[in-house]
């Protein structure tokens, strides 16, 4: 079961945004939408994998970790860890070429990370957000 805690540290956030809770609600939606964008964009290429499709993958999960790093939203910083991770070493490896157990690897991690958002999302919402 996932916890409040495991989706974001309050306290570490209130704190980078300098005690503003009206800023820092703002950020957490501009996060959602980011994020909304971001999970579309990769189900997306991974329905239609064309053009370094694992490199585009890889992009958008460093874009979601980033801002999820910097508002200590640690649950959708790590899944998105994990599919960058997973995705690099498939463009790596021939891409679409590359072994179909890290081609699945890359699919696995990103469904952890539309967990993570949903989390997320359902978090936002016990907050008004």
């Amino acid at each position: 079961m996932t916890t409040p805690s495991d989706i974001i540290d309050w306290h570490e956030a209130m704190q980078q945004c300098g005690e503003d809770e009206e800023f820092l609600r703002e950020l957490l939606a501009d996060l959602q939408s980011e994020m909304e964008t971001q999970v579309l964009s990769i189900a997306e290429i991974i329905q239609n994998p064309q053009d370094g499709p694992y490199h585009r993958i890889m992009r958008s999960a460093h874009v979601i970790k980033g801002a999820s790093a910097n508002l200590m939203c640690h649950q959708l910083r790590t899944t998105a860890l994990h599919l960058e991770t997973a995705a690099r070493e498939c463009h790596e490896a021939g891409g679409t070429t590359s072994p179909p157990a890290m081609q699945q690897l890359v699919q696995q991690r990103f469904a952890e990370m539309q967990q993570a958002a949903t989390n997320y999302a359902q978090f936002l919402q016990t907050l008004g957000i």
